[in-house]
């Protein structure tokens, strides 16, 4: 059973237009981290998964974008000492200082800096809190749909901006902004889910540079340390308006962890505070904040991580391209395939070779999102392909 929201939070509602039956549903999607899985609009996996939600012994998961091995090494004997710990709160210490690495890795103030318990609570928080009735949400098609559940679910206005192949499948901003020049938040995902490409940092300072004053732009970078691409956080001391968000859970390898964070100027980190922020983010795993803490200490992993990824990437993609299936150049651990039919069939076809592939997005009904997996991941994903292949 979820409290209701406290009254002056609710007047605060009511002031920005939401009616009483959409405070309601605020009141689900604040804390998200711990409900998000009992969302009707939640898609992540679920749509991927087999009848049971148990995937066969032996499957190679190429589906969730995940990293196909766990943290790094040279962080795990920290986070298994913390677990000798477990018995204890986080007392503050763990917390600080995985900020102070944080801003250290990104060359900023830890003023900066907000940790929160996975990427989806401040993912879902921001529509919450710069989002109304009056003052909707502006994204790309296809991308990372929490944000779109998060505005239908609170009947907020939702303009998508599709893709296009002659803007190299990157965020349009320009026709984001003219899709609603009036909305409360734009969002960015760069690179993209699930195209893996991404959006130059020029672009993402012009749109910052021209949406309405009191509306964000929410950069989404979970993937960003696949590529060599600048961050965004380098616009933060021009564009006071942009918010940044990082997570642990794709080349870090701690999906199972839940560990992110939130980059932004203090203003824009109070309103998305201004509900039970304060709470959440205090609610860290201490394991995972040990972990996470040491990882960003590690630059060699991380960019030895990137080199496997790219390495992997063009062998799936090479081996797709010698079956005619083309995809989208991509900068990130994963590859649009587009099977110029239904995938259904497919996607079944590569299960029973004991391969699990992503799944598809409305917009491109014929495609199919595939993770990229380690050296012997791929070579299985090959093989399989042999079978697939009659299928095209």
């Amino acid at each position: 059973m979820v409290a209701p929201l406290p009254q002056q939070t609710q007047q605060d509602f009511k002031e920005r237009g939401f009616s009483r039956r959409q405070i309601g549903r605020i009141a689900l999607v604040l804390g998200a981290g711990s409900v998000m899985a009992g969302m009707p609009w939640h898609k992540s996996r679920a749509d991927t998964l087999p009848v049971g939600g148990i995937y066969p012994p032996g499957s190679i998961l190429l589906n969730g974008n995940e990293f196909w091995t766990g943290p790094f090494p040279s962080a795990l004997p920290a986070g298994q000492k913390a677990l000798l710990n477990g018995n204890r709160y986080l007392t503050g210490q763990e917390r600080q200082a995985l900020v102070e690495s944080a801003a250290a890795y990104d060359h900023i103030s830890p003023d900066l800096i907000t940790p929160w318990p996975g990427s989806s609570d401040p993912l879902c928080r921001t529509v919450i809190s710069f989002c109304s009735p009056t003052q909707g949400l502006v994204t790309c098609d296809p991308t990372y749909e929490t944000v779109w559940g998060v505005a239908e679910w609170l009947q907020i206005p939702l303009a998508k901006v599709p893709l296009r192949a002659d803007n190299g499948y990157k965020a349009d901003v320009r026709a984001m902004l003219k899709a609603n020049p009036n909305a409360g938040m734009y969002y960015i995902c760069s690179p993209n889910n699930p195209t893996g490409t991404v959006t130059p940092l020029a672009d993402i300072a012009w749109l910052a540079r021209h949406i309405p004053p009191n509306a964000v732009l929410v950069v989404d970078e979970a993937y960003l340390h696949f590529c060599n691409a600048p961050s965004a956080v380098s616009l933060l001391g021009s564009c006071r308006n942009i918010i940044v968000l990082r997570t642990f859970s794709k080349l870090f390898g701690m999906a199972g962890l839940r560990l992110g964070l939130s980059i932004t100027h203090p203003a824009l980190h109070e309103k998305m505070m201004r509900y039970d922020g304060i709470y959440q983010t205090t609610m860290l795993s201490v394991p995972a904040a040990v972990i996470g803490t040491d990882s960003l200490k590690d630059p060699a992993e991380v960019a030895k991580r990137r080199s496997e990824t790219r390495k992997n990437r063009k062998t799936m993609q090479e081996c797709l391209s010698h079956y005619g299936v083309r995809t989208i150049p991509s900068e990130a651990n994963m590859l649009m395939a587009d099977w110029r039919k239904s995938p259904d069939a497919i996607t079944a076809a590569f299960a029973q070779n004991h391969v699990i592939i992503g799944r598809s997005w409305s917009i491109w009904p014929t495609c199919s999102r595939i993770s990229v997996g380690s050296t012997d991941d791929v070579q299985v994903f090959c093989k399989a392909m042999e079978s697939v292949a009659s299928l095209l």
